[in-house]
């Protein structure tokens, strides 16, 4: 890789965003510019019309991303204690599109932490999960440490957690961190583009709806999620895209979304 590459990758195939974490070399170690750079690319990709899902890989078969780049880290913690890197490119961009991970290879700590902010995540049978912080620099995961229990059981969180250990693919799978395990790379990409291809069937303003409102309200009780939920269902009931449905339906034909 030249030093003249871009440390994400941003590629349009048909409606559908392809965003690589581009430092195989370093197994896609998370730096600040990377962050800075993937939440240039996230924006662009929310702000552009045509584009309705986005899949997020890491460059090389080898890490989707193994982490934060301690050496960056132990830098920056030269100029003053408390000196951390924040892995969330994704927060105050308020992203309702879908986001799919497309793991192989390892994803810990702060890669993993990239991950749990995508929406769907699948990975190739070789790779493996883990929050090692406590293990390889004696502190906490960030990101990790509050959402990863909000994803996946209890006791399941707090085994990754606390002993720093690595899981395989087919454990993440029957935990529900992964949604999808296949053979290899090229079964990775397949599974990937299936899945975008299923999502694009739907109508893209709900799709929209549906994850905001899931996110907006899934740590709220019922009844206070219900009421912050109903301008958002009621604006969809009103498009044209609703009614477009129900014509195709009638017509035994596919919906053919203009998303207003």
């Amino acid at each position: 890789m030249t030093t003249d590459e871009p440390v994400v990758r941003y590629e349009k195939r048909g409606q559908v965003a392809y965003i690589t974490l581009n430092r195989p070399r370093a197994l896609n170690a998370i730096s600040s510019e990377l962050v800075r750079t993937l939440t240039d690319v996230l924006r662009e990709f929310k702000d552009d019309d045509e584009m309705l899902v986005a899949i997020v890989t890491g460059e090389g078969g080898r890490a989707f991303s193994a982490g934060a780049d301690l050496k960056e880290i132990n830098q920056a913690q030269t100029q003053g204690p408390g000196r951390t890197l924040e892995i969330l490119p994704f927060r105050n961009i308020n992203l309702w599109k879908p986001v799919i991970a497309a793991i192989d290879g390892y994803c810990l700590g702060g890669g993993l932490e990239l991950a749990l902010q995508c929406d769907i995540r699948i990975a190739t049978q070789k790779s493996a999960f883990g929050l090692p912080e406590p293990r390889n620099s004696g502190g906490l995961a960030g990101f990790g440490l509050f959402y990863l229990s909000r994803t996946i059981p209890l006791g399941e969180a707090l085994y990754i957690h606390l002993t720093g250990a690595h899981i395989d693919a087919d454990r993440a799978y029957r935990i529900g961190l992964i949604q999808s395990v296949v053979p290899d790379r090229d079964a990775l990409f397949q599974e990937a583009d299936r899945i975008a291809a299923e999502i694009q069937l739907c109508s893209p303003l709900a799709i929209r709806s549906i994850k905001q409102v899931i996110t907006q309200t899934r740590d709220l009780p019922l009844e206070y999620a219900i009421k912050l939920a109903e301008p958002v269902l009621e604006a969809i009931l009103r498009t044209e895209d609703r009614k477009e449905a129900s014509r195709a339906f009638v017509e035994k034909r596919k919906p053919q979304w203009k998303m207003r």
